[in-house]
């Protein structure tokens, strides 16, 4: 499987906004201010464009209108368009569990407030076309539906974040993957919100624990 692995960040609105790389099981580098108020598993270019047509959506259901409210374990039927690719999948947020601090063992000192969850989804190929190596943007929300204050992304042992399989071509095949987010100490990660692809950036998907 495919992993969408890359730099980890850290950003806690509580630390006044600094920003820590590491690469890794390492912290290196410096401090920056944050410039990014959004988590960067939530963030991607415009990935649809008016040129091109999604598929009609096959035997699985209606494509979840922008802004429904979901509960974790219900399942959003969402067209897709990403680079040269269409097609419509299914993501399910089967789970927002909390972690333990020392999964953030890696992020040094700038993680000592902060508590780790993790939004575990399933993720369905409805429309049978080729979706691999594609992946999908959660962002946490707290349990005031907002965010969390926390930029945070990267893996960690309990949290393994991965883009579609090779194979991912199929009428239902699937995968699943993790998405890790965060909070400070005392508070809770209680929602996810899909925001990818023009109709959602406004009105995103939400599942509510």
């Amino acid at each position: 499987m495919t992993h969408a692995r890359g730099p980890l960040f850290i950003a806690a609105a509580a630390t006044a906004g600094l920003l820590l790389s590491a690469c890794g099981s390492e912290t290196t580098g410096s401090a920056t201010p944050a410039t990014d108020t959004t988590t960067s598993t939530a963030t991607s270019t415009k990935e649809t464009s008016a040129s091109k047509e999604v598929p009609a959506v096959p035997a699985g259901g209606d494509v979840t209108a922008p802004g429904s409210k979901l509960k974790v374990g219900t399942r959003a039927v969402i067209p897709v368009v990403t680079g040269d690719k269409s097609g419509t999948i299914a993501i399910t947020v089967t789970a927002i569990e909390a972690g333990a601090k020392e999964d953030l063992a890696k992020f040094g000192d700038k993680a000592k407030n902060i508590t780790p969850f993790y939004l575990r989804a399933k993720v369905e190929n409805l429309s049978g076309t080729d979706l691999s190596f594609t992946s999908i943007g959660l962002r946490g929300l707290g349990e005031d539906g907002k965010g969390t204050g926390v930029i945070i992304s990267g893996d960690t042992p309990k949290c393994d974040s991965t883009s579609a399989p090779k194979t991912f071509k199929e009428s239902g095949e699937t995968y699943e993957t993790c998405v890790l987010s965060a909070a400070q100490d005392g508070l809770k990660v209680a929602g996810a919100e899909y925001n990818r692809g023009d109709d959602y950036v406004k009105s995103p998907v939400v599942w509510q624990s």
